[in-house]
């Protein structure tokens, strides 16, 4: 058989393969940028498809001589080489041409890549620090500052034997229990690092993808242009739990953000002043709990029982039924060589004392340990 009726062969089997194929698989199979709401995304894709359509259309010009010499130029139809040196024409062709692609790609690549970069005159600054496995977020402008986490419904999902299927959970993997909160049509400076290792804030539909490293402060930005919920991802393999970190921006009206930083306000003030009073064991309980859950149960399971081997058991633990001092002190201070965080720069005190009440008193633990705001030393 010859070349021609082999490509030709191959071909039909593909249209056919094709044809085949449910229109609904078809639907879902997108190979595109995600659509931007940003006008800096839409330059981003306007540059993607500029290159890929000249890139196409040289890889198909290529290919077609290449493809259309293979076959009448072979040695079976008694081809015989041409034998030549040197042509100024061709050499001058196979210069300027490359040559103006390269400029054609080049001025848009500049100018947008400019523009990313530009993080001059933001409305509002940002500071997003990485953590195992979490975001810290600082408003910088307002004070405004708290921790962002694996919403509880997935985390719960997420628990081996859980016994909840994730296709029920919405938004499985992609929600967390304290968004970021912005205003529409506002410059906002996100200012990227990282706590322990190398992390990155990645929301595709606002076109930003910076990585977060320790000891090093990196710019970007973004100017949403719709109010509405987008959601990403830690884009960097960080540890375990990569997967469990994602990130999730509200994008609302100007007055509604105003009132979030309000409310903001107030909630640190109520912390602060919980971390002056004295707290019923019942009530420390049922606080602790919900830390646990959001902070702990990732490594030491819902159920208290760890993961032998690798995260020690909280129930009947040495630590959880030793000495108090010795509990605070791991927990607030971390444990080095190991997975251990510090959680000291991550709960206030109140929490603090709540999760360390609840995991002597939970789980078996029958200490009838309370521990109390006063008694954290961070």
């Amino acid at each position: 058989m010859s070349a021609s009726k082999i490509m030709k062969k191959l071909f039909s089997l593909l249209c056919a393969g094709l044809v085949l194929i449910p229109a609904s698989v078809l639907a879902d199979y997108e190979l595109n940028l995600t659509p931007s709401v940003t006008q800096l995304g839409r330059d981003i894709y306007d540059l993607h498809m500029l290159i890929l359509w000249i890139v196409t259309i040289v890889g198909i010009g290529v290919f077609a001589v290449i493809i259309y010499s293979l076959i009448n130029h072979r040695k079976s139809k008694g081809a015989v080489a041409a034998q030549f040196h040197e042509s100024a024409t061709v050499e001058f062709v196979w210069t300027v041409i490359p040559f103006i692609i390269l400029v054609a790609i080049a001025v848009p690549a500049t100018k947008t890549l400019l523009a990313i970069e530009d993080t001059s005159n933001p409305d509002l600054t940002i500071k997003a620090t990485g953590w195992q496995w979490k975001w810290e977020y600082e408003y910088l402008d307002s004070g405004v500052h708290f921790f962002s986490s694996l919403d509880k419904a997935s985390n719960d999902a997420r628990q081996m034997n859980s016994g909840t299927d994730p296709r029920t959970v919405p938004n499985y993997l992609l929600d967390v229990d304290k968004p970021i909160v912005v205003p529409v049509n506002k410059k906002i400076r996100i200012l990227t690092t990282a706590n322990d290792v190398i992390h990155a804030w990645w929301v595709p539909e606002l076109a930003i993808k910076r990585d977060a490293i320790p000891g090093f402060i990196n710019e970007s930005w973004f100017k949403a242009e719709k109010t509405g919920t987008y959601r990403g991802q830690c884009a960097e393999l960080c540890g375990k739990d990569h997967g469990f970190m994602p990130i999730v921006v509200n994008v609302v009206s100007e007055g509604e953000y105003n009132d979030w930083i309000a409310k903001q306000k107030k909630l640190a003030k109520a912390s602060a002043a919980s971390a002056n009073k004295t707290w019923s064991k019942a009530d420390l309980m049922k606080r602790g709990q919900e830390v646990y859950n959001a902070q702990c149960a990732a490594c030491h399971q819902a159920n208290g029982q760890g993961i032998p081997g690798v995260f020690p058991a909280i129930a009947g633990g040495k630590i959880t039924t030793g000495p108090v001092k010795g509990h605070i002190d791991i927990v607030v201070k971390g444990k080095a060589g190991t997975a251990m965080q510090a959680f000291g720069a991550q709960l206030n005190a109140a929490d603090l004392a709540a999760v360390i009440t609840y995991e002597r008193n939970a789980f078996g633990n029958k200490t009838g340990d309370v521990v109390q705001p006063s008694q954290i030393s961070k």
